[in-house]
């Protein structure tokens, strides 16, 4: 019975309801979850369980599966449904995990930080497999995310601390400065790809270069180099959770946002934490958790209060304004953006001292980011005109401004989709098919599951209101032609 992941025998076992919902929800077969499984076990080194459709129906039926299995089905469903599905909600017994292997609970020191991004980047470049990777499994939330995260706050010793150089030179590492400027530009260069690509054309160059990064970690450095060093690991573990998110991987995002924050703290660069922790934040408003995402922007805000630049802290705002409007607070929300608002006015453009990782918050982007609030407002709200209509010309403006960036071609069809959206709600179709039919036509040409996903959702909306109009069914067959199927990650 062990090798098939069963549990113990129940005289008085119930149908489990939970898992069975989400069982047929997700629309595979007993053989398909079965194979599913499997798999993902063998990728574990659990190579004892051989799962099958009679093993599949007696959980449904109310039988308690032994580990991992329980880790596993909460991965394939929260993948599978693009949210977070802990174990809880399938019915099943909580897993508890020591502390040193539990998905984002991780030792705070530098050499352990390092070569966990270095098993990590290293599984993701091997397996190439959605979901699996290093120790962790599913998206952590709540307490799980939020009470690990709040470590960063905690002084910690260090592996590259301000410290005198010692009198005697130390032994050197292999890394001149020239080939360090030239990492640095690299990871520049990367994330204009991204921008103008999408998260799926590179993410895998990305990992690479972060695995290379590692292992220059792990030669001896000057205490300038290595704290330089761990600034370009927390660069590249962001853009590549960054780019994993934007194609859909949620576990993997979560796992290299966390491994960036641990870099970022080892580099001793609180505003690139607070930059960290606020991708983390959009992700969980992208997960349906804007509690989560709350508490994560507060918690970079805190972090970075003292050293924090005006266009850092500005974006921070505005993703505090986000969770509020997900959340159903329109008086917070308008507050938080406000204060984006107020903050963004003390940038200067022309003379930007900012790092690379925080200039692609324009103020494009920060209509954008508002212009959202309010229409997420809208739609918690039971769909009010008046939060879309203060969307509109906020959002207008951000389409009007990425319209006229080429290197920001997703962010012009994520806001062409939230302009798309704003009209929908206005109840004007006509005038939302048409800027959802230029989405489509960017969104060709940017791999980005997120945008994909916001075309399909959006014409839905579109479909299940106004699925009569001739401009939404040639919409709808369009759809069909030019995204047909989910894109492959890469």
């Amino acid at each position: 019975m062990g090798g098939n992941g069963g549990g113990g025998t129940n005289a008085e076992k119930r149908p489990n309801e939970l898992l069975g919902s989400w069982f047929v929800r997700s629309g595979w077969s007993k053989g398909e979850l079965a194979r599913q499984v499997n798999r993902r076990a063998r990728q574990l080194g659990a190579n004892h369980i051989s799962t099958d459709t009679s093993r599949v129906r007696r959980w449904l039926d109310g039988e308690n599966p032994r580990e991992p299995i329980p880790r596993i089905l909460s991965e394939l469903f929260s993948e599978r449904f693009g949210c977070v599905v802990a174990v809880e909600d399938l019915g099943l017994r909580a897993v508890h995990q020591a502390p040193s292997v539990a998905g984002v609970d991780l030792p705070w020191t530098g050499p352990q930080t390092v070569a966990l991004i270095s098993e990590y980047s290293r599984s993701d470049l091997m397996l190439a497999r959605r979901g699996f990777l290093g120790s962790s499994l599913a998206l952590a939330a709540g307490p799980a995310l939020i009470e690990p995260m709040q470590r960063w706050l905690v002084p910690t010793s260090t592996a590259y601390q301000e410290e005198p150089e010692p009198a005697l030179p130390a032994r050197r590492g292999r890394l001149s400065k020239p080939e360090l400027d030239l990492l640095e530009s690299t990871t520049v260069m990367f994330r204009q790809w991204d921008a103008q690509c999408g998260g799926g054309l590179r993410r895998k160059a990305v990992v690479g270069q972060l695995h290379e990064v590692t292992d220059l970690l792990q030669e001896p450095q000057p205490a300038a180099t290595g704290r330089r060093l761990f600034k370009v690991a927390a660069e590249l573990a962001e853009l590549a959770g960054w780019m994993s998110y934007d194609v859909g991987l949620q576990p993997t995002a979560q796992k290299y946002f966390v491994l960036a924050l641990h870099a970022a703290k080892e580099a001793g660069d609180k505003p690139l934490g607070s930059y960290v922790l606020s991708s983390m934040s959009r992700q969980m408003i992208h997960l349906g958790r804007p509690d989560d995402a709350l508490e994560l922007i507060h918690l970079a805000q805190y972090g970075s209060r003292d050293c924090a630049s005006p266009r850092t802290q500005a974006m921070l705002y505005a993703m505090e304004a986000r969770a509020y409007a997900n959340m159903g607070q329109p008086g917070k929300t308008k507050r938080a953006v406000r204060m984006a608002e107020d903050t963004f006015a003390d940038v200067d453009e022309w003379d930007d001292p900012d790092p690379d990782w925080i200039r692609f918050f324009s103020r494009a982007e920060l209509y954008g980011e508002n212009s959202h609030s309010y229409r997420d407002l809208a739609y918690v709200a039971g769909r009010s005109p008046t939060y879309a209509s203060m969307a509109e010309p906020l959002m207008q403006e951000a389409v009007d401004r990425f319209g006229k960036d080429p290197e920001h071609q997703r962010s012009y069809a994520l806001n062409l989709i939230g302009m798309a959206t704003v009209h929908l709600l206005q109840r004007e179709p006509e005038r939302s098919t048409e800027l959802a039919r230029e989405a489509l036509r960017i969104g060709k040409k940017v791999r980005s599951e997120r945008v994909n996903t916001r075309i399909r959702k959006t014409v839905d909306t579109a479909v299940r209101d106004f699925g009569e109009l001739a401009d939404v069914i040639d919409l709808t067959a369009q759809l069909a032609v030019d995204l047909p199927e989910t894109a492959e990650a890469v």
